[in-house]
This record gives C-alpha cells, structure tokens and sequence, in this order.
C-alpha cells in the first residue's frame, strides 16, 4: 500500500461559529487540536462569581486547545469564545504527534512548527504573568503597553482588546482602568484613542 493511499487517522474538521458563541466551554472534554483559520477569540477563564480574566486572544493561524487534547483524560479548565465569527479546524491529536508512517517531511514541519507556536505561546503566558505581579493598576498598565510597544517596534500601537477586555486582561476594574488611562493621559505619558496607544514619554 502506497503512503499517500494510507490513511490512519480521520481527516482534519471545519466548523464555523458565530460571534460570541463558546468554541470550547470550561469542563470539555477536548480530544483535538484546534487551529483558527479566520476570526478572532479569546481564551477566558470565569470564577463561580461570574468574574472573567482573559488569557490569550487567538489570531488566525494560531492553534489552541492542544495542552488538554494531549493530555488525554483532563478537561478542559478554560473556555473559548468567538469574538467575531470565526471558522475553526480541528485535528485529531493522534495526526500531530502520532508517528507518520510516510515519514514524510510535511508532518516533521508541522511537529516543528508546533513546537514553535508552544514556545511563543509559553513566552506569552510568562510575559502576562510578570503583569499580573504588578501591585497596582498603573503599574500592569505601563508594563503591558510596553511590552507592545516594544512587539510593534514603536510607540504608536492598536492593542487587541477593548476596555472591558483589557480590564479582564490585566485582571483589573474597567472604571478603575479606565480612570487610570485618563490620568495618564493628563498627565502626558500617553494619549489613547479606543484601541489605539502612543507613548509619549
């Protein structure tokens, strides 16, 4: 039998959802690796209060859900929801990390490239992390808008998140984020127009 006529594993799935519908609800049993195709969405994570801290924002062709879909048996601790429609695939975790029995080099790049996308993934959740140790509003503020301004290569920048969002992000209040923002600005650190930030100093 030829490698290109083997099949061992069932083919990748697209599905597409609206927005703000649940792509993977918290408690899942999530058995694939999921890569965004179009759209945009966000990785939440809500307390039995109903409070929401964001965790990532996925772009297209970035993956996620693959930490649960590796680790067969565990649910799902965190919830993804569309922020506009979005069209998802979803692969069957066996595809990615199984052996191929082509040995072909497309399945290496796309172990490698997963791996990368980890890795970047990883820095990510480390540089939310040195935010989040800051002790005041002011302080994740600035440390956040510099790191993006420090990721675009200037100082004028559009970050992906709303005001509510962005006050999820930070694990902060939006009217104290957004009284903070304003502050700021009277004070000519920065001016902020919605998404948009520019670093005055």
């Amino acid at each position: 039998m030829s490698a290109k006529s083997y099949q061992l594993y069932p083919p990748p799935v697209r599905r597409k959802y609206k927005k703000d519908e649940f792509i993977i609800r918290s408690g899942d049993a999530v058995r694939s690796i999921a890569i965004l195709v179009k759209g945009s969405a966000i990785v939440i994570k809500e307390d039995v209060y109903g409070r929401r801290l964001i965790i990532q924002e996925i772009a297209p062709g970035q993956v996620f859900a693959e930490v649960f879909a590796c680790l067969a048996g565990m649910p799902a601790e965190v919830s993804v929801l569309a922020r506009e429609d979005c069209e998802v695939m979803t692969f069957g975790v066996e595809a990615i990390i199984g052996i191929c029995p082509a040995r072909c080099e497309h399945h290496t790049r796309v172990v490698r490239n997963l791996l990368m996308l980890l890795a970047n993934k990883n820095l990510a959740l480390t540089r939310k992390v040195e935010f989040l140790s800051k002790r005041t509003i002011r302080e994740r503020l600035l440390a956040y808008l510099s790191g993006e301004s420090l990721r675009h290569g200037k100082k004028r920048f559009t970050i992906p998140y709303n005001r509510q969002q962005l006050a999820d992000y930070l694990s902060v209040d939006r009217s104290a984020l957004s009284a903070e923002i304003s502050k700021l600005q009277k004070e000519g650190v920065l001016s902020s127009d919605r998404r948009q930030f520019h670093l005055l100093v």
